[in-house]
């Protein structure tokens, strides 16, 4: 029956991308080139002069059926070695907001260019590039064809390129030099995918070269044009590279009474293979320099997951990790590795003591990927060396969709009396379909992943559906899934085993032209699970009403109405603090609430974002308030408050409890190249202060100095510290 299905759906989805209607795309001649260009933001060079310039952007934002009022006109040339920009963005004035001069920023409410090459023209991965008025550098990997943006993007992906803007009267000239030898692509090739798209926020309009519906992510890669290279591009000079760092630390562990300082060193090489290909070695990796993770307030059962932020880990990351369902289970999840839990269930750091990525195109249908990182033993602790590999194929299929495989080993190595015969291993392997149309109306996904253990038994299974259509008037989605009772992915990520579960959603969008909106989307979303194994009971149930408007100032509202049924079969404490009382299981809850949300606009210096959330909550009552306070002196100063607070007034015969969640955050840009920035975080919920200030001098492309305090106090009755450390690391980009 279930093969029966496959098959029906597998022909649903060729039907669908045959029947996608292709749609005219703009298209630019790229001129060849033997001469210098200098980057400087003036384009005087008489290669500019002939080469062909485009413009006609439309509109995104506020509507996407006109062109855009401020235009953009670009023209791009290359020679052997580098792809060049010159981009001609025309304002109504000199009102700019750059709230930073720190790499890598976030591209909303502010003025910004970006761009993006899809040098095997599969509409499905870019190398992404933007700036700003005053020429600072954003760079990503985009995957999942683009849709969406925070899921879909990386900005930890970082190159060696160069960019300067300069200020003319009515507009701003970009120039941008982009070495070929960075982005992957097939040899020979002289058609790429390409699109640009600019945020003005004089005007109040965001725009791209190739027309975006507005019911689609800007940065999607269906709506991509061409770049015809002039003369057929040659084999990529693709150089080795080392990336060597020292690093220092001064430890102080009050808990433990221990003080110790070490040096260490190591590094990565990046080995290319082909034009598409790449291979990346790493030998004692070290990451005091990634930013502290959120603190959150957890009132679920399930375990919260954060992204990864390790730069080793990013490059490709997608083809490890879009796998299954990032919600409910995927088969890895690389923030496994460098993590372990202790004999006491605590999870501490694990030592990596070397690594290897293969990952790339082998053509331009089939994408490899291979992980392979040896951690280090901890008998301390009762935590083993264990050698993780990870194994994926992704072919494209049709248009835009692609079928993929992956297999998963974690393997102990050595013998240790606390490691048991039936934990030495566990393996995933496994199958998933992800469906994208020509023009993205249709996504979807189906997967098949099976467990592989010593005596682990049946029902080691994790399977799933989900189908979506996306149209300028209506969205619906509906996936339906399980996880078996038995199924364990040691490196992936399980919220919680033993169910089948489904997911409905359906979102009428609106376009008022009065009132100062924009949109207006009402959307009705029903989530059901079920225990198989207990006559499959009903264990969770919930049905939400949302109302969205979005204004034509960029601010927004929404308004949440919920419904929630739960089945307890154990108990709970929802509080993290009152583990001597927690709720009863073998109890059903039921409760209501409503949860409003603004967010200001972010255009503005001061911009906010409050969300009250009241109502029941389990057998009492719940009242909570979350909110994001910004403010800026552009572009040296930002500050941020993040305040999260909740008041849980549980039954008769449980305490009250008061979560308290307090996150201010300062970030000084000095320079394009020095930052400083303070993270203090407080947590009732975890009883704990940090404080994270970090320090970052990018002396050289790619190489950088770092200084970074973190220090640590419990706050049960008095703030005494916990750990104290100061981290000093020096890493240098050299090519050979």
């Amino acid at each position: 029956m279930k093969a029966l299905l496959s098959g029906i759906f597998l022909l649903l989805l060729h039907s669908i991308n045959l029947h996608a209607q292709d749609k005219e795309r703009p298209s630019i001649s790229v001129k060849y080139i033997a001469e210098e260009i200098q980057v400087d933001g003036v384009s005087s060079e008489s290669a500019w002069e002939s080469a062909e310039a485009s413009s006609d952007f439309w509109q995104w934002f506020p509507t996407d059926s006109l062109l855009a009022k401020k235009q953009t006109r670009f023209k791009i040339i290359n020679d052997n070695e580098n792809i060049y920009l010159s981009i001609q963005s025309f304002f109504d004035g000199t009102d700019y907001v750059v709230p930073s001069l720190r790499r890598d920023f976030q591209g909303g409410g502010n003025d910004n260019i970006a761009f993006h090459f899809d040098p095997f023209n599969d509409r499905t991965n870019s190398f992404f590039f933007g700036t700003n008025p005053l020429g600072v550098k954003r760079e990503a990997l985009v995957s999942n064809g683009g849709n969406n943006w925070r899921r879909d993007s990386n900005l930890s992906w970082d190159i060696k390129w160069e960019t300067v803007t300069k200020q003319y009267d009515g507009y701003t000239l970009t120039e941008a030099k982009i070495p070929l030898a960075f982005l992957n692509y097939p040899d020979g090739s002289s058609l790429w995918g390409f699109n640009m798209y600019r945020f003005d926020t004089q005007t109040n309009e965001r725009s791209s070269w190739g027309q975006v519906p507005q019911n689609q992510s800007v940065v999607n890669l269906a709506f991509m044009g061409d770049l015809q290279f002039e003369k057929p591009l040659p084999k990529s000079k693709i150089p080795w590279a080392f990336i060597p760092f020292v690093a220092g630390i001064n430890a102080n562990d009050f808990e433990n009474n221990d003080q110790f300082s070490s040096l260490s060193f190591g590094g990565d090489i990046k080995v290319p293979i082909n034009n598409g290909l790449n291979l990346d070695l790493t030998f004692n990796p070290d990451f005091s320099q990634v930013e502290v993770d959120d603190q959150v307030i957890n009132l679920t059962r399930f375990e919260v997951r954060l992204p990864e932020k390790r730069q080793f880990f990013i490059q490709n990351s997608d083809l490890f990790a879009n796998f299954g369902s990032s919600y409910n289970s995927q088969p890895f999840f690389s923030r496994r590795i460098g993590v372990a839990e202790d004999k006491d269930g605590n999870t501490i750091q694990n030592r990596i003591i070397t690594g290897a990525r293969l990952s790339g195109k082998v053509n331009p249908n089939l994408r490899v990927g291979f992980l392979n990182m040896l951690t280090e033993a901890d008998e301390t602790n009762e935590i083993a060396s264990n050698n993780n590999t990870v194994l994926t194929l992704q072919q494209k299929v049709f248009s835009r969709s692609n079928i993929s495989m992956i297999f998963v080993n974690r393997q102990t190595v050595g013998s240790y009396d606390f490691i048991a015969e039936d934990e030495r291993y566990n393996r995933v392997a496994g199958v998933d379909y992800q469906l994208a149309s020509k023009d993205n109306r249709w996504t979807g996904r189906t997967w098949l992943h099976q467990s592989f253990e010593k005596n682990g038994g049946s029902d080691n299974k994790s399977w799933g559906f989900r189908l979506n259509r996306n149209t300028r008037n209506y969205e619906i989605t509906e996936s339906t899934g399980g996880i078996g009772e038995n199924y364990n992915a040691d490196l992936g990520f399980v919220r919680r085993k033993g169910n089948y579960q489904n997911f409905t959603k359906y979102t009428r969008k609106f376009y008022p032209k009065a009132g100062g909106i924009n949109t207006w989307n009402l959307t009705l979303q029903v989530y059901s699970l079920w225990k198989p194994s207990d006559d499959f009971r009903l264990t969770d149930n919930s049905l939400n009403l949302e109302s969205q408007i979005r204004f034509e100032n960029q601010s927004r509202i929404d308004i949440e109405a919920s419904n929630r049924y739960v089945y307890l079969y154990d108990s709970f404490d929802p509080t993290g603090l009152n583990e001597n009382n927690p709720l009863p299981g073998d109890t059903e809850y039921n409760y209501r609430s409503l949860k409003i949300q603004y967010n200001s606009d972010q255009r503005k210096r001061f911009n906010f974002r409050l969300e009250p959330d009241f109502g029941q909550f389990f057998n009492g009552h719940k009242y909570s308030i979350k909110s994001d306070f910004n403010y800026r002196i552009q572009p040296y100063f930002q500050a941020s408050l993040k305040f999260n607070y909740d008041r849980i007034l549980l039954g008769e015969g449980f305490p009250s409890s008061d979560l308290l969640l307090v996150s201010p955050k300062i970030d000084l840009t000095f320079t394009k190249s020095i930052f400083w920035t303070t993270f203090v975080q407080f947590s009732s919920q975890s009883e704990n202060l940090g404080i994270n200030s970090r320090l970052q001098w990018r002396f050289a492309p790619l190489s950088d100095l770092y200084l970074v305090y973190n220090d640590n106090y419990i706050t049960t009755d008095s703030f005494l510290p916990r750990l104290r450390t100061f981290n000093l690391k020096f890493t240098y980009w050299l090519n050979i």
